[in-house]
């Protein structure tokens, strides 16, 4: 369990290629206090085949490592409290990705079947954010057994996919709980939705309501650049208020374990429990039957209904008004 709620801003291209825009991305998660800025690092040659369609786009996208380099300093220097993740494709980018020292590694649901990135990966002792969606339980049993193979580092769940964006029927929340019983891993929700609906905050809402503790959302420096990326990302303020959200009902969950009453539940319980108070006037010496009792609201909180099998027989030791509390002091 990952406990308190984390909140990974997720970058991925929505930068445009262009440092300055995302160094404006950098600063929205920053200021919305995410656990987590999550870069998204490749390197071309050895990501895509030159004949993909999307060939030339994620050439003009791919920053160098001196700008990636750059980016990182910034967040060491202006938001120390913010991890990298770094999202890797390649073993190259691993290796680039250990000297900029990232905090932990998200891995596309692509490479589930990718032994080699994924011991690699494993092999740098950091956490794995495992990107699950749209594979299948060989594919994700598969992946787990090649990380822990080479380590026992710890491995994070990341349900959710992108579909540009992803219409709520295709979401399946039910499954992605299933899938935290079935691995015995923490489970994050990644969040694709239309970031125009109200979706893209109420479920998110809905997911950390069913015990989830990772929340990996987009950002972006403007939607309605409508540039990459942009379906499912929130604009800086939006990601504020969205994160202002998440440590809203992470106060309201608390904790699952008894504890004492807080001073708010005790006045709340000083008029909102019944106590036992007398039917009528009491005296002394009389011996006290159960139609001597009221179970009512006081002024004050008293004995509980359910104590009053422990008085009834015994003798009454003083005058005790109609409507007045009866106490176990008031009888021997």
């Amino acid at each position: 369990m990952v406990n308190p709620a984390y909140i990974i801003a997720e970058m991925a291209c929505s930068h445009e290629g262009d440092l300055n825009l995302a160094k404006k991305i950098i600063a929205g998660a920053g200021k919305a206090a995410a656990d987590a800025v999550q870069f998204q690092i490749y390197t071309l040659a050895e990501r895509v085949v030159p004949q993909h369609p999307q060939y030339d786009l994620l050439g003009e996208l791919e920053f160098s490592q001196d700008q990636w380099t750059e980016l990182a300093g910034l967040v060491r220097n202006q938001y120390p409290e913010m991890q990298i993740i770094a999202c890797v494709y390649e073993t190259f980018s691993v290796d680039f990705a250990e000297r900029i020292q990232v905090d932990a590694y998200k891995i596309h649901s692509a490479d589930l079947s990718n032994p080699q990135l994924l011991r690699y990966v494993a092999g740098t002792g950091k956490r794995i954010d495992l990107s699950v969606g749209a594979s299948s339980l060989d594919e994700i049993t598969q992946a787990v057994d090649r990380i822990r193979s080479v380590s026992q580092c710890p491995i994070w769940l990341m349900y959710g996919m992108q579909n540009s964006p992803t219409p709520t029927s295709e979401i399946h929340l039910d499954y992605m709980m299933k899938l935290r019983r079935l691995f015995e891993l923490p489970i994050g929700y990644q969040d694709h939705t239309d970031a125009e609906s109200e979706a893209a905050f109420w479920l998110p809402a809905a997911a950390l309501g069913m015990g989830v503790n990772v929340l990996e959302k987009h950002i972006t420096h403007d939607r309605s650049y409508r540039g990459v990326d942009h379906e499912a990302a929130l604009n800086p303020d939006e990601f504020e208020r969205f994160a202002a959200m998440v440590r809203e009902i992470e106060g309201a969950r608390g904790v699952s374990s008894p504890k004492p009453f807080t001073e708010e539940e005790l006045k709340y319980r000083q008029y909102a429990k019944k106590s036992i108070v007398a039917a009528h006037d009491l005296h002394v010496g009389s011996k006290v039957e159960l139609s001597d009792f009221k179970f009512m609201f006081a002024d004050r909180l008293g004995l509980p209904p359910d104590y009053s099998p422990r008085l009834v027989g015994k003798e009454i030791c003083r005058k005790i008004p109609a409507y007045e509390l009866v106490t176990e002091e008031d009888v021997r």
